[in-house]
Parts: structure tokens; sequence; C-alpha cells
């Protein structure tokens, strides 16, 4: 790239970034309440999202093959007793992650 093509892609991903922080606060101001529909999106969308992110992850796991998701299992449940016992997301995703890596590094 050019120092005028980084220039301009620097600049549009600082409008972007603008724009997103922004629009919110023009749609939704501080004295009107916020629709239903939009509070609504904000409590089942978390979730659909964390129940993609699941399905995403586990989409190449072969039971047939390999170590037949085993490393995969144990993480899984290392993540939800994480979470039942601390209730932090940040956490249990940590704790999931990294007793997955050191499962695939060093026992599979």
């Amino acid at each position: 790239m050019t120092i005028t093509q980084q220039i301009i892609t620097i600049g549009m991903v600082i409008v972007g970034t603008m724009i997103t922080r922004f629009v919110p606060f023009l749609v939704f101001p501080e004295g009107k309440p916020t629709p239903e529909y939009i509070q609504y999106l904000g409590k089942v969308l978390p979730a659909a999202v964390f129940g993609m992110l699941v399905i995403y992850c586990l989409k190449n796991v072969s039971l047939t093959a390999g170590s037949h998701g085993i490393p995969e299992l144990i993480s899984i449940a290392v993540v939800a007793g994480l979470h039942l016992f601390k209730r932090q997301m940040l956490l249990s995703i940590a704790g999931g992650t990294v007793c997955y890596m050191l499962l695939v590094q060093f026992v599979f």
C-alpha cells in the first residue's frame, strides 16, 4: 500500500468506529425509553452468540478419529464447572481455553 492508501484506510477505520459508537446515542437519546424490541434483543442475543460460538468451535470435531473429541469435552466441562463455581464469564472462557491448549499440547 502506498502512504496515501494507508492514510485513507486508517481514516475509514476511524470514521467507521466513530459511527458505530455515536449512532446508538443519536437513535436512542437519554430522555426517551428504549423500545421493547431493542431490550428483547439485548436479552437474547448474548446467549445466541455464545450458542453460535460453541457450534462453530465444535463443528470440525471428529468423534471417530484421533482423540475422539475428548479434549474438547473435558474443556467444555471445565468451562461449565468454572462458570457454575465462580459465575465469571472471562474466567470460564480463559480456563477452558488454557485447559484445551494444555490437553492438546501435552496429553493428546
